[in-house]
Order: structure tokens, then sequence, then C-alpha cells
């Protein structure tokens, strides 16, 4: 299967997103500090990754899909 060759930012963004997701995801003690700044992480990265114009010239649905699947494989062969 070819992939599209996505914009540097736009995939260090999907990366970052990853990981916050992955550390927010981990369990903690409840009342742990750092919960909402996770989750403010998240949304900002979020939003950088749905809004990024990358997106205005391609199709988004399956691109998007496209651009997950690449930056897990990524992760998984640096776990």
């Amino acid at each position: 299967m070819r992939h599209a060759r996505f914009p540097d930012d736009l995939v260090s963004a999907q990366a970052a997103w990853t990981r916050t997701y992955e550390e927010l995801a981990r369990p903690r003690p409840r009342g742990s500090a750092g919960i909402t700044t996770l989750r403010r992480r998240l949304i900002r990265l979020s939003a950088r990754v749905y809004f990024h114009p990358y997106w205005t010239r391609s199709q988004p649905g399956a691109g998007r899909a496209d651009l997950l699947r690449a930056v897990r494989h990524e992760h998984e062969e640096a776990a």
C-alpha cells in the first residue's frame, strides 16, 4: 500500500498527540497533578492536526487514517 508523504510538522504533531494520549491513559492515583496539563496538550495537538493546512489540498478522511497508521508504525518500530 502506498502512503502519501506528509509534512514533517504534521507527522510530529500526530506523534506528540499519540505520546500524550498514551501518557494520559496510564493509571494514576486519583487527584494526581498533571492530568489537566496533559488534557490541555491533547486538545491543542488535536486542533493542530485537525486544522493543518495539508488537509485543505487532500482527502482528509483516508489521509488521516494513513497518517495515524504511519505514526503508529514508526512508534512500534522505536519501541
